[in-house]
Parts: structure tokens; sequence; C-alpha cells
């Protein structure tokens, strides 16, 4: 695997119960992703990512990071898979993404994940160990519940039942898990039909958040590799995105507000959560002080 020369690991970022999640620090251990989805807003051009779908691991990450963490003062939250899969199929052999869950419940700290993978469940022991003292949330994306859609939107990630079955071992574990239903894609997934069947399929497999964005990015790279794909597959959908949307950085569904309605009146009804303080609230838990030995 390439590797590329990180100075730091960690950002610090302004936590914020209602913001999507609630984390003091954001990382990224690897840059690039080899999910394929036609959808990806980190190919654009301002995050400076050439050959997007070649994964690249940061030199001496785990190293940087121990040295970042026994800095720290504050014992917060770190948040994972803003940028990059933490659990692209690299990280089955690479571990960078376990060695760091180590050093954060070795140093006392919380994580926020996001995750396309099932691989996450392999981490299962780290997790419940570091959910003891802190706070722990995983969020796996989910936008289809159609395994052929998923195919052809995600090629290379986890299938959506494989992603389920990861949701319902974390929760089992008693590990707060839930959904990402974003991006939903106007013309292809943005339906009623699509959030019965995903809200179905949480109660099912024990699912305790789902928080949606009904609509989703395009600007250049981004766009380009969008519209290429729609031409592969959704020829006629093409030319409705640059009707309606031209050079519009945000694309909402049409109907999304109704949409957002819908979800919540059929999340509540199931009891899962939707509101975002409510999921940020549910999860978090303050970090529990050292005891001193007498």
């Amino acid at each position: 695997m390439e590797e590329i020369i990180a100075k730091t690991i960690l950002q610090k970022t302004k936590p914020n119960m209602d913001f999507w999640f609630y984390s003091d620090y954001n990382m990224n251990l690897y840059r690039g992703c080899s999910h394929g989805c036609i959808y990806c807003d980190s190919r654009s051009l301002c995050y400076g990512i050439e050959d997007f779908d070649t994964i690249r691991s940061k030199k001496d990450a785990v190293q940087i990071l121990e040295s970042e963490l026994q800095k720290k003062r504050q014992k917060g939250i770190i948040g994972m898979g803003a940028m990059s899969d933490p659990y692209n199929p690299l990280e089955k052999s690479k571990k960078l993404t376990r060695d760091s869950l180590k050093l954060i419940l070795k140093y006392g700290f919380g994580t926020s994940i996001i995750t396309k993978s099932h691989l996450i469940v392999r981490d299962i022991d780290l997790l419940k160990q570091i959910n003891e003292h802190h706070s722990v949330i995983v969020n796996i994306t989910i936008t289809t519940a159609d395994p052929n859609l998923q195919k052809i939107i995600e090629p290379y990630s986890s299938t959506t039942l494989e992603r389920f079955e990861a949701l319902k071992q974390l929760n089992d574990a008693g590990i707060h898990a839930g959904i990402t239903f974003m991006p939903i894609l106007p013309f292809i997934n943005d339906t009623y039909e699509n959030i019965d069947a995903i809200v179905s399929l949480a109660k099912q497999y024990h699912v305790k958040h789902i928080f949606p964005w009904f609509g989703m990015t395009c600007r250049d790279r981004q766009r380009d590799y969008f519209y290429m794909k729609l031409e592969e597959h959704f020829p006629e959908i093409k030319q409705k995105y640059i009707q309606t949307f031209g050079e519009r950085y945000e694309c909402p569904a049409p109907n999304a507000k109704n949409l957002y309605s819908y979800l919540e009146r059929v999340c509540k009804k199931e009891g899962i959560l939707n509101s975002i303080r409510e999921i940020n609230e549910a999860f978090y838990h303050p970090p529990k002080q050292m005891q001193l030995e007498i």
C-alpha cells in the first residue's frame, strides 16, 4: 500500500449536540476509498485527493496518534469516517483502525464511527471496552433496501444485508448503533417505499436510530463522475438532474419535506430515534474518572 506523510492525525472540532455526530476530534487514518459509490462528495476538488479510488494509509499514523493522545487533557470523542471509511478492505490486514481503537481505549477517549463495512464487527471487543468508560456510537450508512440498486450506487461496499447484520451485532453487544440514511438520491431512491423497507429492516435488526438526508451534493469532479454513472445506469435521469439542479451544490429531493415528515412518523411508531439531538443524548455519557488506588 502507498503511504502518505502526515504531521498530525487528530483535528479539533466544535462539539455540538445538534450536529451529526457529536465529537471533539476528527481523525482519518486513510486517504481515498475503494467502495466506488457513485455519489461520493469526497471526489470534489476542494479535498485535493487525486486518484480517489486508490486507498493510501498515513505513514506512522498509530505512532503519531499515540503521541497526540498523550498530550490531550480533554478525554473527548474521536470521530472516524468523515472523509475515508476506516473499515476499507485494506483495514482487514493493515489494522490501523483496530490499533487506533486500542489507543483510544488506553488513553480514556470515546469514539464516533461512520462506515459502510461489516468489518466493524471484528472490533466489537474493543468498542465494548471503550463504551465502559466513555461514549461510543456507530453509524452504518445505508441508502437503499434494494440489493440490485445498492450494487449500482455502492458497487464495492458491504451489501445492505451485511450492514444490517452488523448493526444487530453491535446493538446486541450494547453499542449504540444506527443508520446514516444518506445521501438519498433525487429521482432514484427518494421514495416512501424505500423508507418503509429501511424502517422495517431497522426494527427487525434492532437499530437504535435513523438519521436522514433526502438529497445529495454535486460539484466539479464529483458531478462529473456521478453524471458519467447516471449515463451508464440511469440515462433518462441525468437530464432531470441538469434541468432541476443546474450547477447547484445542494440537490435536495423534490419531495424532501414530505419524506422527512413521513420518516419521522414511521420511526416514532417503531420506537426508532430520528432527531439528531435525541441520538446524541442517547449515546453520550461523560467519561468516568480514573480511580486512585489508596
